[in-house]
């Protein structure tokens, strides 16, 4: 059994515990706040061993009601593995904590390429994290970018990537971010840091992005252009997205034409958190003009990564050295099968 911690227990940190529960091969040894909250309930309702970084502070917690398990130094003791959930920029800072407990570590997307010196999709590089001591399991919108492309270019070849990633302003729970009015370049220059991201993965792919921030908390939206080194067929590329695991097809007979209506279809479906694990493409979208092919995707920023991370584990931990093997494990513990 693969003792689990983890450090960070916020928007991604809770989906990837309640995800690591499921797994037949997997338990958690704790998850740490820094401060009681909302999710620190959470994690008291849900059983899990509450850590802290700073034991000062425990007199907080016990005054909110809420059991504290020790320090995340105590917590680190007890695992074989950790999954840095916090915060960008302080997963980096974590790393010195982790090389002195000697635990292998997962940074999310939230932190550079460097921290780990590894970035890691389930479907392009799982067998060259085997056996790591560290990796860093890469942001939503480049997961979702890695799947697709990965996809197309193990059929056709990809001579060169264009997307457009229209961003989210804040998650759903966030009432600190914008824009409230507003269309934002983020950044104004081109490309965008999801570009340099994907090559960080799929090396040989030539691609370029641009981004924008949008008044909307559900989802972001890709906008996809792949030039073919071989002619393909819309019905040819249907068919591939309906056989893989991590990408769904927004099939056209559902009428969904937006993140929100996609979100309440996920939510209707009965998913934990209403959550899309996959990339959701839309049947509509798809063109293909022999060697061009255009589409839509849309991508749930709280959870793609969730899945990779779990097989991101498992890859580490050297239990399954297939991938499709851990994909298939992680999904059916999930009760996830992609929408068709």
């Amino acid at each position: 059994m693969i003792r689990v911690a983890i450090n960070g227990y916020g928007t991604i940190g809770k989906r990837v515990a309640d995800a690591v529960t499921c797994q037949p091969d997997m338990t958690i040894v704790g998850v740490s706040k820094t401060k009681p909250s909302a999710e620190a309930y959470i994690a008291k309702a849900r059983n899990f061993p509450l850590y802290i970084a700073d034991l000062s502070k425990k007199e907080e917690f016990d005054k909110a009601g809420i059991p504290v398990a020790g320090s995340v130094g105590d917590m680190l003791a007890a695992c074989d593995i950790v999954v840095d959930a916090t915060p960008g920029g302080i997963g980096a800072k974590n790393r010195a904590l982790y090389e002195k407990a000697g635990v292998k570590a997962i940074w999310q997307g939230g932190e550079d390429h460097d921290v780990a010196g590894f970035s890691f999709s389930s479907s392009c590089n799982y067998s060259d994290a085997i056996g790591r001591d560290y990796a860093r399991v890469v942001s939503c919108n480049t997961t979702g970018l890695c799947r697709i492309i990965k996809l197309v270019d193990s059929e056709y070849g990809v001579r060169k990537v264009r997307a457009t990633m229209i961003r989210r302003g804040g998650d759903p729970g966030d009432i600190k971010r914008g824009p409230i009015d507003a269309i934002v370049l983020n950044p104004v220059t081109i490309p965008s840091h999801h570009g340099p991201d994907v090559q960080s993965v799929l090396p040989e792919i030539k691609i370029t992005t641009t981004a924008l921030i949008v008044p909307t908390t559900m989802m972001h939206m890709h906008v996809v252009q792949m030039d073919l080194k071989q002619p393909g067929t819309r019905e040819r590329i249907i068919e591939l997205i309906s056989k893989n695991p991590r990408i769904g097809l927004v099939r056209k007979a559902t009428g969904i034409t937006s993140t929100a209506e996609l979100k309440e279809y996920v939510m209707d479906l009965g998913r934990p958190r209403s959550d899309l694990w996959e990339n959701g493409v839309f049947e509509g979208s798809i063109s293909v003009d022999e060697d061009d092919l255009c589409l839509f995707q849309a991508i749930h920023q709280e959870a793609d990564v969730v899945v990779e991370t779990i097989d991101c584990i498992r890859a580490m931990m050297g239990t399954i050295t297939i991938p499709e093997e851990s994909i298939a494990l992680t999904n059916h513990s999930l009760g996830f099968s992609p929408i068709r």
